[in-house]
């Protein structure tokens, strides 16, 4: 086990990561200049940061396992909807905590019914999360009407827009549950036992390893990443509503392989997942100040992909 985790391709791929970096910089401080490297896009670049950040870490975390969470953005609509529906409608400090505690619920729900149908019933993981993401995001409309759910307590709104010495608290959130997630993931028995299930589960079955209660709780976990996600979400519009954050799905899934986790499992690290997002965030602000497509920026996303794969390859 300690030669598995030790052998992973974690340093060649943040070279890579720190090359992609510095090249994004070099090009826009040609193209853009201050506009680029004033104190505003860098805060901007913060405060986006963190939701998708928070959505990435759930998927790449499944994917570590050879699996795949599609259902992560209509999970994050379902609880930042409850927990706005109990904000909004019962005010008072003593609710606020109650919608937190049925959000998580919701997401611990969700990771288990995921976790259940790919682990116990056999389905595999894109069909079962494709399904409950149908399932949840039909739920949201119906539910909801489609309506927008809107006027949050100053302290909601703190988490999403506040900042700390000049720096959004958002980001101090994400970057403590990166931290979290990464000691879980190389500093625990469960997270050697995630990466040996990617890697080989009948093998990791055979070890002793229960690999149901494994993938269950790798489901649960992600899950209620997408409840944090909902809970910045929320904070940052001030409103709760079944459509956020669809275009989102893609883009976690491409930071994800961009951070190096590979889609069959076993391989993959924290430390470059959170690398691969801001190149992405990077990429979409210098983007944006140059006036460029929204949909271009997507189609030079892929070609990051491309040439991140290219250059993973010709090292290899």
């Amino acid at each position: 086990m300690e030669r598995l985790i030790k052998a992973l391709p974690g340093d060649r791929i943040i070279k890579l990561q720190v090359l992609m970096i510095a090249v994004v910089l070099a090009l826009f401080s040609f193209t853009l200049g201050g506009r680029f490297f004033s104190m505003g896009n860098f805060q901007s670049i913060a405060t986006q940061l963190p939701v998708l950040g928070l959505l990435a870490l759930g998927m790449g975390l499944t994917m570590l396992t050879g699996g795949i969470n599609l259902s992560i953005i209509a999970s994050a609509n379902a609880c930042s909807l409850l927990m706005a529906w109990i904000i909004t409608t019962h005010p008072g400090p003593q609710y606020l905590l109650l919608a937190l505690l049925a959000g998580a619920l919701l997401a611990v729900a969700i990771g288990t019914l995921n976790g259940l149908l790919i682990a116990v019933v056999g389905v595999s993981p894109i069909l079962a999360t494709l399904g409950t993401m149908t399932l949840i995001a039909g739920l949201n409309i119906l539910l909801s009407n489609g309506a927008v759910i809107s006027g949050f307590p100053p302290l909601i709104q703190y988490l999403g827009n506040g900042d700390l010495f000049g720096v959004p608290v958002a980001l101090f959130i994400f970057l403590l549950v990166a931290f979290l997630l990464w000691v879980l993931l190389e500093h625990t028995t469960l997270g050697r036992s995630i990466y040996l299930l990617g890697s080989n589960e009948e093998a990791t079955r055979f070890s002793g390893v229960n690999t149901a209660r494994v993938q269950v709780t790798v489901y649960v976990l992600s899950a209620l990443l997408s409840w944090g996600a909902a809970l910045l979400m929320m904070s940052m519009f001030n409103s709760a509503k079944a459509g956020y954050g669809e275009s989102w799905l893609l883009v976690t899934i491409l930071a994800s392989v961009l951070g190096g986790v590979n889609p069959d499992g076993g391989f993959g690290r924290v430390v470059g997942l959170v690398l691969a997002l801001i190149v992405l965030q990077m990429l979409e602000s210098g983007l944006n100040l140059l006036g460029v497509s929204s949909y271009l920026t997507m189609a030079l996303w892929g070609g990051v992909l491309i040439l991140f794969i290219a250059l993973q390859n010709r090292r290899t």
